[in-house]
């Protein structure tokens, strides 16, 4: 039963997700010593989890990594730097732009913003609010993809982007308004999330397999971290200046 193709991903799901598990009901019990609410409820809802964790990775598997990988090695055959490029920063921006998680950043973010008085208390100055800050993330990402892209293509080392992005976070943070500087540095973490970060990888990956002289290992990664740094300086940028 172990080797059925279904029967043991959900079990790797299970066992992933037994930790959290753990460490929750051993202190819902012994720490703070109630009893579990709504077992039956727990149970279905831990289950639909294991089932969705399985479902997602397989969906990672069969189409995001071969796809993103495929392009990738279909582009760098093609020999178009420009068309490249512009792939990258449309994927970036693209990946960012359906990130669930920044979608959920830029609603709350907009909600406090307008209890706080910042931006009207209206539903629409709360929308365009959550899109303009849902817009600069994704851009910022775009524009890490495409940078990342050019440092394979170059060969320049990993950490030059990355040191220059890290300076300029340290630089702008003084002079960026106090109610931005949270949301930019949250917006970086969860930038680089469900969506982007299988795309961002295959595709890295796939590029430097496909151009010689690079190495998977040392040249595909790496462009992560570049699009988890990107979005705190565009978005503190954003509270600057508009």
């Amino acid at each position: 039963m172990l080797k059925n193709p279904l029967i043991k991903p959900f079990l790797s799901s299970f066992l992933d997700l037994a930790p959290i598990l753990a460490v929750v009901l051993i202190f819902q019990v012994f720490i703070i010593q109630q009893p579990v609410p709504d077992i039956a409820r727990l149970i279905a809802g831990t289950l639909f989890v294991i089932l969705g964790l399985t479902l997602f990775i397989q969906g990672l598997q069969l189409s995001l990594f071969p796809l993103g990988e495929s392009m990738a090695y279909d582009f760098a055959r093609k020999g178009s730097l420009f068309w490249l490029l512009a792939f990258a920063f449309c994927l970036g921006f693209g990946a960012a732009i359906a990130e669930p998680a920044i979608i959920a950043l830029a609603k709350k973010a907009a909600n406090i913003a307008s209890a706080a008085n910042i931006i009207e208390q209206t539903n629409t100055a709360k929308s365009n609010y959550a899109l303009e800050l849902r817009i600069t993330i994704a851009f910022a990402v775009g524009v890490a993809i495409l940078i990342g892209v050019l440092r394979i293509i170059r060969g320049w080392p990993a950490y030059y982007p990355i040191f220059c992005a890290y300076a300029c976070i340290a630089l702008m943070t003084p002079f960026a308004p106090a109610n931005i500087i949270g949301i930019a540095y949250d917006s970086g973490c969860i930038a680089t999330s469900t969506i982007t970060v299988p795309l961002v990888t295959a595709l890295g990956v796939g590029l430097a397999t496909a151009i010689k002289g690079r190495n998977p290992i040392t040249d595909g990664f790496g462009l992560v971290v570049f699009a988890s740094l990107t979005p705190i300086i565009f978005v503190m940028a954003y509270g600057m200046f508009v």
